[in-house]
């Protein structure tokens, strides 16, 4: 899965725009998908943290892991 598929998946199964963000950052109350330089990182932001779930060498399996966490 890429990054486009990700968005679209997402916003078909209509999880709320606010409660995540794919392009990292700090949004209060989200769970966030962010890449570096050759890893993918995983994180709930809150108040300001990143609190890491899981990182990820590929980004299909971070966008496969990132769907099923918001998808639960």
């Amino acid at each position: 899965m890429t990054l486009d598929q990700l968005k679209y998946e997402l916003k078909k199964s209509d999880i709320p725009a606010a409660s995540y963000s794919l392009s990292g950052g700090l949004p209060n109350e989200a769970y966030c998908l962010d890449s570096e330089p050759h890893q993918w990182i995983i994180y709930y932001s809150e108040k300001g943290k990143k609190n890491i779930i899981k990182t990820f060498a590929s980004e299909s399996d971070a966008c496969i892991f990132f769907y099923s966490l918001l998808t639960k």
